[in-house]
């Protein structure tokens, strides 16, 4: 696969990742946080703030990893 071809379908997916990851971690927090106090929302946020990139780096690694030989 060309590697222009890789950055586009990796930018939309990184594009794609962030705008779920956001929704779904913002439903999570209502759902379940409406009584919980500050020290709990700052730990959620924390850890749902990291925790998008692990499947980031994937997405990264893949966009940028050489085209195999071929032959």
């Amino acid at each position: 696969m060309p590697v222009r071809l890789k950055k586009l379908i990796g930018t939309v997916l990184l594009v794609a990742l962030v705008i779920v990851y956001a929704l779904v971690a913002t439903m999570v927090a209502v759902a379940q946080l409406a009584e919980s106090g500050p020290v709990v929302h700052f730990l959620f946020f924390l850890l749902s703030g990291l925790v998008w990139i692990l499947p980031a780096m994937g997405i990264i690694k893949w966009m940028v990893s050489e085209p195999k030989a071929r032959g």
